[in-house]
């Protein structure tokens, strides 16, 4: 274990080891038979304590004694403090045996949560184990649990952590109940710990002997980046990006009123089925989106109640990116109706940390439809996209004219009142950035170099945000990359990790302003309207990425070149909620799980996954036809959705299925992936009616 040689064992050694097993296989056969007989006698208990001083780990025996314990004490005349008593020396027994015991550590704080035993006697207990290992994490755990029920100040506790790491830096369960404390105490806003900027800045000097000290031991970087976490996240969740943007005026075409828009993927807007989406981005995921939390106002919505979608939510219904659909019909043509999205103070909108929207964000945008003039769309919708160079030409004109890049329009958002913290947040990191530089100029140190290369991606992200959007580049970049390229060759068994990070810092770079973004942008087709937005595409191709970021600057994007890169996943990109086209041939996508994020994707129309990797690994027994990992839909509910001439079809193929049956896609292309075959091509043409073409060839 941790690269220590495994001893040869010797004759002895396997005596003594056979004799254990055959003792503990006789006790658990007759505990089995007291617990299912439910026999609570004292010789069944004390074979339940015999097995679990061998054993610490048998769960089933630690609750066999919650049961006995409950038994006992609901008899007459019992005595409740013997019976606890006796409880805590098993527990004892059991934790010399194995003092990170989940069980026993469990069955301790369920005797004491009883209230009949000395709390004070679990402190020196407490003290004992940490004498022998300082860095037992179920001891600290078990620490705070003691604390509160003897209502020890969280201050007092505090001290004791410093104590505990003055004795030895290498504490890394010392370091991790201080950021706990520290956590409470400024949220309580605690006297004394009411100045955010003060405390982190005093632990940022408490940090700084441990670091430099023993710059290669690791439990005071991690808590140096738990404290840089506090420095640059925001109490309170912000929005940082929507669509439509600020001031934007939107033109839809449409046909007939009541079939809404055109269809084409190059429509300037192809939103099926007459709707338009609003998109909200936080930097914090955030909980709480509902009609009576963000106000609406439109003709296109009076008397309706407007549903808030959470993109890629988890389990606590939270994301960064929400949306919601404006529905409208029987509009009069050549008419512009006005839109205004405003939110704010308002507690139910909340983060996963509990920091609740206090801000007000308020945006205006206008919707205009116009009569669909056949001219507007000759040429298009007869032939097939081609993503060869080609058929695109670079985006040659003033960045300041460029309309299309309204997701740099900013928000109504009061900066003023954050430049305070801001400032401080700049200076703080700023600060510990001039000490690395220092400390690395010495000592060639791994992770030094990357909690240099954080520090310089935080102090780019707080200038940015505090700073015009055309006036600060993410000047850091450089030395970023350079320091991330360093790393994956110190460190080869984390290099995936290192890629992702120089993927993003490279997209930071990219998607800082109009002038770098402008030349990304290319032209697709031999169009004289070189402004419309319909044939701007962003061409990330050849970058070597392997994981999208910056989609809060890229939420009006409808056409998107991500080919050649090494992506294995697309998460983020179901933001992206106006993709029409969309390019991820030639990556490494190794599964149609990791293209979850286009069911999100309901105006997409052109896809291209040729060329990864999908169906060249072997799938595990979750193939077989049973509740969805992706949706949790069972089987019966996949069939009434599709009618399969081959049943066994929708057996081999769930996963696919699961991704595009929702999709209205006209152009796919899926050549090159191990799994493609005739009958998968098959596959397709059923499950995606508005299908026309199909690696090149027209259905």
């Amino acid at each position: 274990m941790h690269g220590r040689p495994r001893k040869p064992s010797n004759p002895e050694d396997e005596a003594a080891s056979a004799a254990k097993a055959s003792k503990l296989r006789n006790l658990q056969s007759q505990f089995i038979h007291f617990h299912h007989n439910k026999l609570y006698d004292k010789e069944a208990v004390e074979v339940c304590t015999k097995l679990l001083e061998i054993n610490p780990e048998y769960y089933t025996a630690w609750n066999y004694r919650k049961l006995a314990v409950d038994h006992f004490l609901s008899q007459p005349g019992c005595d409740p403090d013997t019976i606890l008593n006796e409880e805590l020396r098993v527990v004892e027994s059991a934790l010399r045996q194995n003092f990170k015991s989940y069980g026993a550590w469990h069955h301790r704080k369920w005797v004491i949560s009883k209230g009949h035993s000395s709390v004070d006697q679990e402190l020196r207990l407490l003290d004992k184990f940490q004498k022998a290992d300082s860095r037992n994490f179920h001891a600290w755990n078990y620490r705070r649990f003691v604390a509160a029920l003897k209502s020890i100040a969280e201050e007092d506790e505090l001290k004791y952590t410093a104590d505990m790491i003055a004795r030895n830096f290498s504490n890394y369960s010392a370091w991790h109940n201080r950021s706990v404390l520290l956590s409470n105490l400024l949220k309580q806003k605690a006297e004394g710990f009411v100045s955010k900027e003060k405390i982190l800045t005093d632990e940022y000097d408490f940090v700084h002997q441990a670091l430099f000290t023993d710059p290669d031991d690791q439990s005071g970087w991690f808590y140096h980046l738990w404290l840089m976490e506090q420095t640059v996240t925001r109490d309170s969740p912000w929005l940082v990006s929507s669509w439509p943007a600020s001031d934007s005026e939107h033109l839809i075409y449409a046909n007939k009123l009541t079939s809404g828009c055109m269809v084409s993927p190059f429509a300037s807007y192809s939103f099926d089925g007459g709707t338009i989406p609003v998109i909200l981005y936080f930097d914090q995921a955030v909980k709480g989106l509902n009609s009576s939390t963000v106000s609406i106002k439109s003709a296109l919505t009076e008397s309706v109640d407007i549903i808030w979608r959470p993109l890629s939510a988890d389990k606590y219904e939270s994301a960064h990116a929400w949306v919601a659909l404006l529905k409208f019909s029987d509009v009069q043509l050549d008419y512009s109706i006005p839109v205004e999205v405003s939110m704010g103070h308002s507690p139910q909108i909340i983060s996963l940390s509990g920091g609740s929207l206090s801000n007000v964000f308020q945006f205006k945008f206008m919707v205009r439809f116009q009569q669909f003039d056949p001219e507007h769309a000759e040429g298009e919708n007869i032939q097939a996209m081609s993503w060869e160079d080609s058929n695109f030409q670079r985006y040659e004109i003033d960045s300041g004219k460029l309309n299309f890049l309204l997701s740099f329009s900013e928000l109504q958002i009061d900066k003023d009142q954050d430049s305070d913290t801001s400032k401080w947040q700049v200076d703080m990191l700023a600060n510990e950035i001039e000490l690395f530089r220092l400390l690395l100029s010495d000592a060639d140190c791994k992770i030094g170099k990357l909690t240099l290369a954080r520090l310089l991606t935080a102090l780019d992200t707080i200038m940015s945000h505090s700073s015009s959007l055309n006036s600060y580049k993410m000047v850091h970049t450089e030395e970023i990359l350079a320091l991330y390229s360093d790393l994956m060759k110190m460190d080869p068994p984390h290099s995936e990790y290192y890629k992702e990070e120089h993927s993003l810092a490279v997209l930071r770079q990219i998607t800082c302003c109009k002038d770098s973004l402008l030349r990304y942008c290319w032209r697709y087709g031999e169009l004289t309207k070189s402004n419309d937005q319909r044939f701007i595409c962003l061409r990330f191709n050849n970058l070597s990425l392997t994981r999208i970021g910056s989609i809060e600057r890229l939420l009006w994007l409808q056409m998107l070149d991500l080919s050649h890169n090494e992506l294995g996943s697309i998460e983020g990109l179901e933001a992206m909620q106006l993709l029409s086209c969309l390019n991820l041939s030639n990556n490494k996508i190794k599964s149609f799980t990791a293209l979850n994020p286009l069911r999100h994707l309901k105006f997409l129309k052109v896809l291209n996954i040729s060329n990864n990797e999908i169906g060249k690994h072997s799938i595990d027994s979750t193939r077989y036809l049973c509740s969805s990992p992706l949706s949790h839909t069972v089987e019966k509910d996949w069939k009434s959705d599709i009618s399969l001439g081959d049943s066994n079809q929708l057996t081999k193929y769930w996963e696919a299925f699961l991704i595009f049956r929702e999709l209205t896609l006209t152009q796919l292309e899926v050549t090159g992936n191990p799994v493609v075959d005739d009958d998968f091509r098959s596959f397709l043409h059923k499950i995606l009616p508005t299908l026309k073409w199909l690696d090149g060839k027209g259905s």
